[in-house]
């Protein structure tokens, strides 16, 4: 297709989604199957508009995925407001690590003894396949910085610690091809791969946010400038803490989402040293370390006078919402492009083998660990459920997929395309079509645990 052919298709659809907007939030599906569906569309499949081979696309592919998750990430730590100490983080944690380790271990044992799939193939299939997806997930994530949700919030740490914490693993499977098993090269891998890269990537991006972050606040306030390019500040901050992490050996994904908690650390104390007149001291429902003023984006209007500026305060405010008006915007623009191209491939990587392998792991491994692992957490039974539930697959394992093509020296990456292309397509669609009613039931169960309280 011709520049002008794809601009008018581009065009089409954003003028679809966007005039038939009113109509689509009726529709038990989200937008994101709506995407798929017309990328099925101009697919071979049926219009055969376009052809995207993923495999022979896997360079610029791997790149625009990898832009994508970086935004959503930055923007998704950018919204968890609670300090460590809260127990609202332990069910992140254990999401992020045990569940996601058994759910690796669970699609490798499936897809070598059910499909046959030599033990590298079905290691790398399982790495690719375990992180929630931060960008398909905004469903279920936290709403704002004001969203404390336990099954929110635990979700969106999830799928902001996963997306980096999943990459060793894609790596381990590709060392594991190259070498022909096991060897001396797991203890390098085990001690440069996790011990260093997962804490040195978290700890570079979180001081690096947290420190921009107060610097940029201070200016803002002292020279009172409205005019300030603060989507500029997040792209320079998302590009310094990916490529700083990268440099160090550390994970980028991890960095550049540890930035985001920091920015909002750096909003946190900046709220905290400049406390509105009528705010007052709430205790926590856990009567634990949390942030009892509110977010200071809540208080900034949308036209914000250099005056005001000089109170720290709207100064933070006034920089938050623009970055994550800014982050938002571009994460909805690639999520219509990407599960798009997802549409398109789908129709030359199909693959029947994705249903049995979906079932097990949207049904089985991921629930089942996820309701096992998450005892005794604060939470309730119904949020474990819902959190083993929502473990959508999407964006993360595109990108995992076109880096173990782009860095395979065997070839046996190729044989996890189609699976994973398929299981992607498949996790859209349910969970696509339960989000809705599940949801629009959970915050009626939420509103009545709160009413007997």
């Amino acid at each position: 297709m011709s520049f002008l052919g794809w601009m008018a298709l581009v065009g089409a659809v954003l003028l679809f989604m966007a005039l038939s907007s009113a109509y689509l939030r009726r529709l038990p599906v989200t937008t994101s199957a709506i995407y798929l569906a017309l990328g099925l569309a101009v697919s071979p499949l049926w219009l055969n508009l376009i052809r995207i081979d993923f495999v022979e696309s896997k360079v610029w592919l791997e790149h625009l995925t990898e832009i994508a998750v970086i935004i959503s990430l930055f923007i998704g730590g950018l919204k968890l407001r609670l300090p460590f100490k809260h127990r609202a983080w332990r069910a992140t944690f254990r999401l992020a690590a045990p569940v996601m380790l058994v759910c690796i271990v669970g699609v490798a044992l499936f897809a070598h003894y059910v499909f046959g799939l030599d033990w590298a193939v079905a290691l790398l299939l399982g790495a690719v396949l375990a992180p929630t997806d931060p960008v398909l997930a905004s469903t279920v994530s936290v709403n704002d910085a004001a969203d404390h949700d336990r099954m929110r919030y635990g979700l969106s740490g999830e799928a902001g610690f996963n997306d980096g914490a999943a990459f060793p693993f894609v790596v381990f499977a590709l060392l594991f091809a190259e070498n022909g098993g096991f060897g001396g090269w797991v203890g390098g891998w085990f001690l440069h791969r996790l011990v260093w890269a997962i804490p040195a990537g978290l700890l570079l991006g979180y001081f690096l946010g947290k420190g921009v972050g107060r610097l940029a606040i201070w200016l803002r306030s002292k020279h009172q400038d409205t005019d300030a390019p603060n989507d500029f500040l997040a792209l320079a901050l998302i590009a310094l803490a990916y490529v700083g992490a990268e440099v160090i050996g550390a994970w980028g994904f991890l960095a550049v989402f540890a930035a985001g908690v920091g920015v909002r650390n750096a909003e946190i104390r900046t709220v905290a040293d400049n406390p509105s007149p009528e705010e007052e001291e709430k205790p926590s429902e856990d009567s634990e370390p949390t942030t009892s003023h509110t977010p200071a984006e809540e208080s900034v209007g949308k036209k914000v006078k250099e005056e005001d500026l000089a109170n720290p305060r709207v100064a933070a405010g006034h920089v938050v919402a623009e970055i994550v008006s800014f982050g938002d915007t571009a994460e909805r623009i690639l999520e219509i492009m990407l599960v798009f191209l997802v549409g398109i491939c789908l129709a030359l990587y199909w693959d029947w083998r994705a249903i049995p392998l979906a079932a097990a792991l949207f049904f089985l491994i991921r629930p089942l660990s996820a309701f096992i692992l998450l005892w005794k957490t604060p939470t309730t039974k119904v949020q474990r459920g819902l959190m083993g539930w929502f473990g959508i697959r999407g964006i993360g394992s595109l990108y995992y997929l076109a880096y173990a093509l782009t860095h395979d020296k065997t070839g046996e990456a190729q044989n996890a395309v189609g699976i994973t292309l398929s299981v992607v397509a498949l996790s859209i669609v349910i969970h696509g079509i339960s989000a809705t009613p599940i949801l629009d039931q959970y915050e009626k169960y939420i509103s009545r645990k709160f009413q007997k309280e």
